[in-house]
């Protein structure tokens, strides 16, 4: 009964877990804080563990010719979510000032648009697309923290390059990929562990993610979100489909925000003190929107690869489609 509720829901498997986590972290934190292996498995300490072995197994089932395709998807992706957060930011800074627009700073809006959940998106095409698409995830954490939030507010030259935290992204599925194209049976054992993890991730991602957050940002907070969701997620997914050739459900994969964005501004702020008073409601409206996205992105996605195609789910012959399906391409 539980299992089939699941496999109702769009990206149930990690929707369902996330939900949960979600519930427990903002009525009933402390069972989540018990410490320990409690605390190590089931908390938002163990999301990068969990997101880890997802990346391994997954590499495992990578072939090095693919990586070409990865390159050209997981770019494609990164550069739109930039170019969409950068473009809305400035125009809003340019046409009604730093302090923006419905309470919303031009800061805000780059430091949840351009900042994309690489948990949400790996789960998504886990349920959805195929091997490339999950392997795009380490190229993805490029734009995950200030890095480009900076550059795009002209302040490049302040902020570090975390190379070594891209290094450490890649390492997981780099390892699986050499050891699975060294050895198939090494993909055949480790491959299908991948879908096991998924529920571990959505509770320990939920669990970083306090529903209150969406009160705290009041409407601005909630039209922050849905500008990062739907105006965000529209530019993206015309980038994927018809610059990538690609059905979209990828590109409205990556219209979300970080849970890392919300520490952004007060990033921005030590990099340039201009923008401290801002800080405060730019932080709880970038909180919203981490929410809002984490929440509803899963239903489009959902709604678009079944609609339009992807790997898991092609379009019937009869159903009416270009005459090339990209969503049934591996590159």
């Amino acid at each position: 009964m539980i299992m089939d509720f699941i496999k109702k829901v769009p990206a149930g498997m990690m929707v369902v877990p996330l939900f949960l986590g979600c519930l427990l972290n903002t009525f009933l934190p402390s069972t989540l804080q018990i410490g320990g292996i409690t605390t190590a498995t089931f908390s938002s300490a163990g999301s990068s563990c969990a997101l880890g072995i997802l990346l391994f197994c997954m590499g495992t089932k990578l072939q090095l010719k693919e990586m070409p395709a990865v390159i050209k998807r997981g770019g494609l992706l990164l550069i739109a979510k930039f170019v969409i957060g950068a473009v809305l930011g400035i125009l809003v800074g340019r046409i009604f000032g730093p302090a923006g627009v419905l309470g919303i700073s031009s800061m805000a809006i780059i430091c949840a648009v351009t900042n994309s959940n690489g948990s949400v998106y790996y789960a998504l095409m886990q349920t959805y697309g195929d091997d490339i698409d999950c392997a795009c995830m380490p190229i993805l954490a490029i734009n995950d923290g200030p890095f480009l939030t900076l550059v795009a507010l002209g302040a490049s030259g302040l902020a570090d390059i975390p190379i070594m935290s891209l290094v450490a992204a890649l390492v997981p599925i780099v390892a699986g990929m050499i050891l699975g194209n060294l050895d198939h049976k090494v993909t055949e054992f480790f491959g299908p562990a991948s879908d096991v993890i998924i529920p571990f991730t959505g509770l320990s991602l939920g669990a970083g993610i306090d529903l209150a957050d969406v009160v705290r940002g009041g409407v601005s907070g909630i039209v922050m979100g849905l500008t990062t969701i739907f105006i965000g997620g529209a530019f993206i997914y015309a980038c994927d489909h018809f610059i990538g050739r690609r059905p979209g459900y990828a590109g409205w994969a990556v219209a979300t925000t970080a849970g890392n964005a919300v520490a952004v501004p007060a990033v921005i702020a030590t990099a340039d003190p201009a923008w401290e008073s801002f800080v405060s409601t730019a932080t709880v409206q970038v909180a919203a929107s981490v929410v809002l996205s984490a929440l509803i992105v899963p239903f489009i996605v959902n709604y678009w690869a079944k609609k339009y195609g992807s790997p898991k789910f092609p379009l019937k012959k009869a159903e009416t489609a270009p005459p090339e399906n990209p969503a049934l391409k591996t590159s």
